[in-house]
């Protein structure tokens, strides 16, 4: 009888343990799963993210874009992405421009001038454009994806510009810090100048290496117009009194371009390119030699890559220069 006890009292320790084991690997199982699950719900939410929109408001009327975008091409706004920290999938590129240098992006290039291949090809999710591009094109950059075109009231102001481009990417803060910075910079610089500078009068040309020709640049030009406005420069005359961003400095003229600074830079290349020499003989003319400024050693050869973008980081470029040449 004690032995059938002693049997039977194995026996339900036995299956005690089994249970206890069973339930443990249960247990196991049913930890497992929320992990699993957790893992599901996060793809499924990062999915959800990705496919989220937003409508917003642009130039041609209102767009339907991604609330988080992955992939974004900025047409000549590469400066703007890179300074809130976004690598654009493209960068702009002109034939007879070349691309923004200054940048040093490591992107495939977009040649605005032929086929939108390459931009289809880089596959973007959203594409932001500047002033640069009509409802025809637009119509087209739409067909690839989501096109926000900047509204035509704010393209003479970058402050502006990167305020809208932040609100598009949905990082706000990003660009308030950006300005923040840039306004510090800004102002830093205009004080600095307007001590070593005061009253004298800047002008700023271009050299066009195509047809041989000196383009002024006046103070409404998205490019440079930012060294008057902002930094306090005095624009000469000719620059003030332009309603045009540009307009070609005639032979006659150049004896009376009497400003104190002269800022010039090349259409394309630069100053050490092979092609551009012939057009620098302009600089060996009697009427080049007659200007103040080159008389007085106050001529300021400029890398064009920068000095031909109005962007955030361009600008901040600019500003280092002024500082270079005027500030001792």
């Amino acid at each position: 009888m004690a032995r059938s006890i002693h049997k039977s009292a194995g026996w339900m320790l036995a299956l005690l343990a089994l249970m206890i084991l069973l339930a443990g690997c249960g247990a196991q199982q049913e930890g497992a799963e929320p992990s699993e699950q957790g893992t599901e719900q996060k793809d499924k939410q990062e999915e959800q993210d990705a496919a989220a929109t937003k409508v917003v408001k642009d130039e041609f009327g209102e767009v339907e874009i991604p609330v988080d975008p992955k992939r974004v091409a900025g047409i000549y706004l590469e400066d703007y992405l890179l300074a809130l920290g976004v690598t654009p999938v493209v960068q702009w590129y002109h034939p007879s421009w070349g691309k923004q240098d200054y940048l040093r992006l490591e992107v495939p290039t977009f040649d605005i001038t032929g086929s939108i291949e390459s931009l289809l090809e880089a596959d973007p999710d959203l594409i932001i454009v500047d002033g640069a591009v009509d409802a025809a094109k637009y119509e087209l950059y739409s067909k690839i994806a989501p096109t926000y075109r900047l509204p035509e009231s704010i393209l003479q102001s970058p402050p502006d510009i990167m305020k809208a481009i932040g609100d598009v990417l949905g990082i706000p803060e990003e660009a308030e810090g950006v300005l923040s910075d840039y306004h510090k910079k800004i102002e830093e610089t205009r004080m600095k100048l307007q001590q070593a500078v005061g009253e004298e009068t800047v002008a700023v040309l271009r050299l066009n290496v195509g047809d041989k020709t000196l383009a002024l640049f006046g103070i409404e030009n998205r490019y440079i117009g930012n060294i008057y406005k902002e930094m306090g420069l005095t624009p000469h005359p000719f620059a003030r009194d332009m309603t045009d961003f540009q307009a070609i400095l005639s032979e006659e003229k150049i004896p009376e371009l009497d400003a104190d600074h002269i800022i010039i830079f090349p259409s394309n290349g630069s100053w050490d390119s092979e092609e551009n020499q012939e057009a620098m003989q302009v600089f060996d003319s009697p009427l080049w030699k007659s200007v103040p400024a080159v008389k007085n050693g106050h001529v300021y050869r400029a890398d064009r890559t920068h000095w031909q973008s109005g962007a955030i980081k361009a600008n901040m470029m600019k500003a280092d220069d002024l500082l270079n040449w005027f500030v001792q």
